[in-house]
Parts: structure tokens; sequence; C-alpha cells
């Protein structure tokens, strides 16, 4: 996709404004990042974030309990919300007729959800989080393998070291004046961007975003996330598990450098390499030749506040054949790097990624909102594509030296209860 015309402007409030035209269908898909996500979040409220979430949808000064969700469906909109560690978003594609009832209504639910904010919508929306929470996380095989990941490669305290879902004990602590003083903090104009693209008129957008969203009041300044800036581990950090899980797993995570570096595009396209699929190094390995697992996947977790991270899961019966075959291909990444070929099809996938990302205007709304929240500048998302081809084979291998080591990993395993059928 080549780089589109993007309007932005800034309210008076704080509020920034992307607007991107694509006359293709009759859409016009709406997207509303804020910036605080689970790392904003204090000790002892965990998944405070995540619960706040759940309560934008519970009404605000003039929409009733559950009339968001209704009114929407009735305007044919496709809409959700997501929580992650650096940012909260909400959105909803709609006919472009009904762009302004989108805008209304985040507008009412920024700038007056506390007039909806009761001890029943909190109890209620509390428990399904946790419901949530249990099968999702704590009733699935292997479902807490992430949360324990990030615990062992996290120290106590760090902002990634807990997910979004949060702890049942800390939802439980937490108050209604907790989730008013969320609101009052993070649920402002001056900490959110707008994004708008579809069959639009970017001046008509942006006159009626000044229109539903210029009156409300900028908000305090945001507090500073904790510091997070880490190196890689120096030694594995290890937990054995044995649970009901169907068959013995192995899990590891690996700290990688921040998002926004030309470091991190390099990881992200070692990790390509290592695991990203059938044709990767590992699948050949484990599954192909060694037969010592039957499956295989790696991945990366994008954190621009601190390092990133990249996620490893084999299944098989050896765990040992498996961390053994492992940790020779990370060695020998590290010595002798890619082969130039490798670095072209990890390019190549990059693209593609990329592409798909953004073919909607749903998935470039978001992408644009992400940039724009994370790094200041949405049209810095048209740049992925050639950041990614700007890597080397060279590159690649000195990333892989210094943070995809045996010993940079932490390494989680389960067992199956009563051994292996």
């Amino acid at each position: 996709m080549a780089e589109r015309p993007l309007h932005e402007y800034t309210l008076g409030n704080g509020l920034r404004v992307v607007v991107c035209e694509d006359h293709v269908v009759p859409l016009a898909a709406v997207n509303l990042w804020y910036g605080v996500g689970s790392r904003h979040e204090q000790a002892g409220r965990t998944g405070l974030a995540h619960l706040f979430e759940h309560l934008m949808f519970q009404g605000s000064a003039h929409v009733a309990e559950g009339e968001h969700a209704s009114v929407l469906q009735s305007a044919g909109a496709a809409f959700n919300a997501t929580t992650s560690f650096e940012r909260t978003n909400y959105f909803e594609t709609v006919p472009v007729s009904h762009l302004e009832l989108a805008l209304w209504l985040e507008a009412d639910r920024m700038g007056s959800l506390p007039a909806a904010l009761t001890q029943a919508n909190l109890d209620n929306q509390r428990d399904v989080v946790k419901n949530e929470r249990r099968q999702r996380y704590d009733n699935v095989p292997y479902g807490d393998a992430f949360e324990r990941l990030c615990a062992l490669t996290f120290p106590e305290g760090h902002p990634y070291a807990h997910t979004p879902i949060g702890s049942m004990t800390d939802l439980d602590a937490t108050t209604l004046e907790d989730c008013l003083d969320f609101f009052a903090t993070y649920y402002a104009p001056g900490n959110a961007v707008l994004s708008v693209v579809g069959d639009v008129d970017p001046e008509e957008t942006l006159a009626a975003v000044e229109r539903y969203f210029g009156h409300l009041l900028t908000g305090p300044a945001v507090p500073p996330a904790a510091d997070a800036e880490l190196g890689p581990l120096t030694e594995t950090a290890r937990e054995d598990v044995t649970a009901d899980v169907p068959t013995p797993g192995y899990f590891a995570m690996f700290r990688l450098p921040s998002d926004g570096t030309h470091e991190l595009e390099a990881a992200e396209l070692a990790v390509e390499i290592l695991g990203g699929g059938p044709g990767s190094r590992l699948y050949d390995r484990l599954v192909r030749r060694d037969e010592v697992a039957t499956e295989v996947w790696c991945g990366v977790q994008r954190f621009a506040g601190g390092p990133s991270s990249a996620f490893v899961q084999a299944m098989g019966p050896d765990l040992t054949a498996i961390a053994a075959a492992l940790n020779e291909e990370l060695v020998r990444m590290a010595a002798e790097g890619p082969t130039e070929g490798e670095t072209e099809r990890a390019v190549a996938q990059a693209e593609r990624a990329y592409l798909e990302r953004t073919e909607t205007v749903s998935g470039l709304a978001n992408a644009l909102s992400h940039h724009a929240t994370l790094f200041g500048d949405p049209a810095l998302l048209f740049t992925a594509p050639a950041r990614a081809a700007a890597v080397t084979s060279a590159d690649v291998q000195a990333i892989a030296a210094r943070w995809l080591l045996p010993e940079s990993g932490a390494v989680l395993t389960y067992s199956p209860e009563g051994g292996v059928a």
C-alpha cells in the first residue's frame, strides 16, 4: 500500500485526530486509542485497565445501560474494544451515513461516563471479567502460559511482568473510587487519538469531531508510566508445571529491543526465520527432521515503552529433545546468521503482514491510531515495509547474538498429570 494523504488536527482540548479517505466502499471506521494499558496500573490493582474497557459499554450521561451496543447494532455497525499493555482502544465500522452517531457515542462516554458508573455496574462487569479469566486463562490447557512467562521474563513490579487480564485478588479489591480516579486520570481528550478512515470528506469529518468532542475538558497531565528499560536476561529463568494438559508443552520468552528501533525490525525478522511457520528453521528441525515436536511457532510482542518480547511454543512428547534442538538452532543463528534467501523471505512476510493489517478501513484506522499514540506520527505506518527491507542478514545475526541466546530465555514447561500416555 502506498502512502495515503492524512488529514491531522489537534483540538483545543488536546484530542489528536487523523482522517484518511478511502472511497472503495461506503463505510467509515472510527478508532479511538487511549494511552493507557496494563503497564500503567498500580500494584494491587492489576486488571483495572481491562475492567474499565468493559465499564465503558455500560452507559453514560445520555446513553442508558446496554444502549451503546444496541444503537450501534441497529445502525449495522461492527464494533468492539481491546486492552493491551500500552493502550486501550474502542472501534466501530459503520455505514458512512451513521458516522456522526459513532462519533457522538464515543464523545458521550469520553465526557460523561461517571454519570452511569455505579456499584452495580462495577460488580456486574467485575464478574464478567473474572469469568473471562476462568474461561481463557485458568481452565484451559496452557491458558496461563503467557502470564507465567511474563512473570519469569520481567522482574517483579516491572510494567510488563503482569498481563492485562489481572489477578482475581486485585479485581476483587477494585473499588468504585478506583474506577472514577482511573477515568479522571486517563480517559480524557489529551490522552487520546481518534482516527477516522473511509468514504468521508475530511473537512466535514473534522468539523463533526470538533462539534462532538471540542467541548470536553482536556484532563490532567497523565502520570508517566514506570521505567521499563531492560537488557536481555543473563541467565535462564525456568518453571516446570504439572497440569491437566493433553501433551507436554515447551514455551519460552526472550526480551527484545523496544519497538520503533531498527534493532527490533531485525529481531522480528530473526524470530520469523527461526519459527514463523512451516518454512522456518525450527519447524524444519523439530517437526520434519528430528520429529520431536508436533507443532512449533514463534512470534513477537512489540512494546514501545520498554523491551519487546519473543514467544516460542512447541508441543511434543520429549521436552528435553525439544529444548536441546531449540538451543542448537539459537546458537547456530547467532554464530552464522541467516542466509540471504531467508532474510529476503522474512522481509516478504513482513510486507504481507503489513498489507493484511491495513487492507480494510478498520485495520488502517487502527494502525494509524497505533502509530499516532505510541510514536506521535501516524504516517510512520507507511514506512513499515521499507524499515523491514532495510534490515540485512548481518543485522539479524547481530541481534540474535545479543538477545536470542539460550541463556537469555525464560523457559516454561507443561507435563501431563500422570505422565505421557
